[in-house]
Formats: structure tokens, C-alpha cells, sequence
């Protein structure tokens, strides 16, 4: 069974001064923080366990609200990061939890919605291959962006570039096998000083196959990461549980459907919310 890791480092230096005293992915997204809906990303890829990479004081805020994850039939692991030096970090800090499985990554404020997402998620985690899965953007040099071959696998990704190569960005949702895990040690930092996951992506290619799985015309990728980027990933989510009347990211809910839990523990954490809104709404779930 494929475990996973939600990455929830960074400095945040772009939501600063409020980074100053709170970790960007614990910032809400209407009344539920940003984490919540790649949590139940790496939920709805069947993936049961997942370890929580952060700093010391975020380990415990996230710990106060959902513990070890037994509430939601799953199993929560934590790990400190003491420093930021990348994403490839936190799959190395993640090897022992990982063990001989194959793994997903997903960084804490990334955001998918897509009506068959869980079904689109649970096939390419089931399958035994190193995927990333990307989007189609306006403007791709602020991405790490594909170039495929003629026949559309991956060639070499690059990062941000200056001339345009592809509009396909990487989002940051990956599924990678266990043999991957070797390549770590063969990553040398960048001119940031950090581990960069498209070094990483590339050696994958290089050494094994990396597939593209893109997200169609269906689906929406956004990056919460920065103060805009979170402003308009909360006035989508709005939209969308407004005209929908269903809810995003709400760990309960994408438990049940994941079968993670049954219905009798489902009423009993509806009755316990103390959110008059979140307790119907769950309820309803169940008519």
C-alpha cells in the first residue's frame, strides 16, 4: 500500500508579518485550513498513511486538531523540520516512515477540485509507476514546466524558465516508487541552498521513466501559495460549495466516502461539531 507525506515547510515569507507568528497552511480557506484540502487529496488517493512534515510548533497546532488521525480512520505520523532546504528534504526525513512502500508527496497549499478527482487519484496511486500530474497555465515561466517527446513522455523538466518551452506546469502532487529513494543521495543543493524537487524529477527520468499525467479542461490546480493565490483559491471554494451546496476538503466527509469510516462514526463526529453549519451538513450526508 502506498503511503504519503504532506510537506508543510517553507518560511512563508510571502504572507509576512502574519507568517511571523502562524505557518501559511494553517491559514484558513473559508472555516477550514489550508492543509485540510491537500490532506484530503492524498484522502481520496486511498492513501491511509501519511506523515506530517513541519515545524515544531505547527506539529503541535496540527496534533490539537485532528491528533494521530484515528477520528478519521487513518494513521497520522509527525516529523519536525527544523529548516527549510527543500522538498526533496522531506522525503529523505520521511525514508523510515516510508520503509519498502511506494509513496505520494503533496505539498500543504496545493488545491485540486475535479468531479472525479477520487476516481482520477485512486487509479494513479493504485499503479505501479513514478507520476507527476500537471495543468495547463497562462504563464508557465513562473512554473516548473514539462517537455514532453514525440511521443509524449517526459524529456527533461525545467524550472521557471526564461524562453518558453511548454504551457504543462508540475503541480505539486507526486507519486513516486520506492526504488526512487536511492536518488536522493545523488541531489546536490542549488544556488537557493535548498534541495529542488525538479533535480529531482529529473534524475528520476534520467535513471527510471517519469510519466504526465494532465489534469483536462474538468479540473482546477491552484497554488495557494502566496497571499493572491490564497484569496482566490478561498473565492473558488465559496463559489463552488455555494452552487453546489457540497463542501470541499472536509476531512469527515471524504472519510466516509472513502469508506475509512462507517455511518454510526460519522453521526457521532457531527454531533460533536460544534459548528451548527458542519454538523447539518454532515448529517445530510447520510440521507
Amino acid at each position: 500500500m502506498r503511503k504519503g507525506i504532506l510537506l508543510l515547510g517553507g518560511s512563508g515569507t510571502r504572507f509576512k508579518p502574519v507568517t511571523n507568528v502562524i505557518n501559511k497552511h494553517l491559514l484558513p480557506i473559508m472555516n477550514r485550513p489550508m492543509f485540510f484540502y491537500s490532506l484530503s487529496c492524498l484522502m481520496i488517493s486511498n492513501i491511509r498513511e501519511i506523515n506530517i512534515i513541519s515545524d515544531y510548533q505547527t506539529v503541535i497546532l496540527i496534533k490539537k486538531l485532528i491528533g494521530h488521525g484515528s477520528n478519521l480512520g487513518i494513521k497520522l505520523k509527525y516529523t519536525i523540520q527544523k529548516r527549510p532546504i527543500g522538498i526533496p528534504d522531506g522525503i529523505k526525513l520521511s525514508k523510515r516512515f516510508i520503509g519498502n512502500s511506494d509513496y505520494a508527496l503533496m505539498l500543504g497549499d496545493n488545491f485540486f477540485y475535479s468531479d472525479n478527482l477520487p476516481k482520477l487519484l485512486t487509479n494513479i496511486s493504485k499503479e505501479k509507476n513514478n507520476t507527476i500530474i500537471s495543468y495547463k497555465v497562462e504563464r508557465p515561466e513562473n512554473f516548473g514546466v514539462i517537455k514532453l517527446n514525440n511521443n509524449k513522455t517526459i524529456k527533461k523538466i525545467f524550472e521557471k524558465p526564461k524562453k518558453f518551452i511548454s504551457n504543462l506546469a508540475v503541480t505539486g502532487f507526486y507519486f513516486y516508487q520506492n526504488r526512487t529513494l536511492d536518488l536522493l543521495n545523488k541531489l546536490k543543493k542549488s544556488k537557493r541552498n535548498e534541495y529542488e524537487i525538479t533535480d529531482f524529477n529529473n534524475l528520476i527520468i534520467k535513471k527510471f521513466s517519469l510519466k504526465n499525467f494532465e489534469l483536462g479542461r474538468g479540473a482546477v490546480w491552484l497554488d495557494s501559495g502566496t497571499p493572491n493565490d490564497h484569496h482566490e483559491t478561498a473565492k473558488f471554494v465559496k463559489i463552488i460549495e455555494e452552487r453546489t451546496g457540497k463542501k470541499i476538503g472536509m476531512l469527515e466527509e471524504v472519510a466516509f466516502n472513502m469508506k475509512f469510516i462507517n455511518k454510526q462514526k460519522l453521526i457521532s463526529l457531527a454531533k460533536n461539531n460544534p459548528l451548527t453549519e458542519d454538523r447539518e451538513y454532515l448529517l445530510k450526508t447520510l440521507k
